[in-house]
C-alpha cells in the first residue's frame, strides 16, 4: 500500500470517528436516565382558560376557530348560563361574566404536565439501543434544516417530550418534539445547532424510534 493511500484512509477514518460522536448533550443520552412523554399538543381547555373574560362577553374567542363553530359555542354558553342559578359556581367550570362565590377556592389544575403540556402517557426508556439511536439522530447537526420547519415562529404543537439526565438529581435535559411542525425544541439546555427543523429522513427515523417507545395504542 502506498504512503499516500495509507494517509488518505487514515484521514478518512479519523474524520468518520469525529463525525460519529453526537453533539452535547446527546453524547450522554445512551447512558442517561431517559423518560419519554406522549403529549396533548393542543390543549383547547387551557387555551380557553387563558382567555380573560370581559364584561358583556358571551364566550371566549378561540383563535383560528371556524366562525360558525364559535357561534355555536357562544349559544351553548348562553343557554348554560340561563340554567345555572345566579351566584352558583361549578368547580372547574368558569363561565364568562360569572362572578365567583365568596369563600370558594377555585379547583386547582392537577393535570400531569411536561413543560406545560398535558401528559397522555409516559415511559421510562431502558433499551440502550433505542437511546443510542436517539443520541446519534439528535446529535447530528446535518439532520436539521429550518427550511423543513412547518410552523410559524412562536407556534409549536409538540406530540412528544424527552427528558434525560446523566445521574439521579442531576439537571435534566428537556426537549419537545413536534412531528406536525417538523421541529425539535430544547427547553432546559442550549440547542447545539442553528436549525431546529427536521429533514425528511430525520422525521421518519425519529417517528420510527418513538413508535418503539410508544407502540400503537399506548
Amino acid at each position: 500500500m502506498s504512503k499516500t493511500l495509507a494517509f488518505c484512509l487514515g484521514t478518512a477514518a479519523l474524520s468518520f470517528g469525529c463525525a460519529g460522536k453526537p453533539a452535547a448533550p446527546f453524547d450522554t443520552l445512551k447512558t442517561s436516565n431517559l423518560t419519554a412523554y406522549r403529549l396533548q399538543n393542543n390543549d383547547v381547555a387551557a387555551a380557553i382558560a387563558a382567555t380573560p373574560a370581559t364584561p358583556g362577553a358571551t364566550a371566549p374567542v378561540i383563535p383560528g376557530l371556524d366562525p360558525n363553530l364559535q357561534n355555536a359555542i357562544t349559544a351553548g354558553v348562553q343557554g348554560l348560563q340561563k340554567l345555572i342559578p345566579p351566584g352558583l359556581q361549578i368547580p372547574g367550570l368558569s363561565l364568562p361574566g360569572a362572578a365567583g362565590v365568596p369563600g370558594v377556592t377555585p379547583v386547582a389544575d392537577t393535570t400531569p404536565r411536561f413543560q406545560t403540556f398535558r401528559i397522555l402517557a409516559q415511559q421510562q426508556v431502558l433499551d440502550n439501543e433505542v437511546k443510542e439511536d436517539l443520541g446519534a439522530l439528535l446529535g447530528d447537526k446535518d439532520n436539521f434544516d429550518n427550511t423543513y420547519a412547518r410552523c410559524a415562529p412562536n407556534v409549536f404543537f409538540p406530540e412528544f417530550g424527552l427528558s434525560f439526565a446523566s445521574a439521579p438529581g442531576a439537571q435534566s435535559n428537556d426537549l419537545l418534539v413536534s412531528l406536525a411542525c417538523n421541529q425539535v425544541v430544547s427547553r432546559t439546555f442550549s440547542w447545539p445547532y442553528q436549525s431546529t427543523g427536521m429533514k425528511i429522513g430525520t422525521h421518519a427515523d425519529l417517528n420510527e424510534l418513538l413508535v418503539k417507545i410508544f407502540p400503537q395504542g399506548t
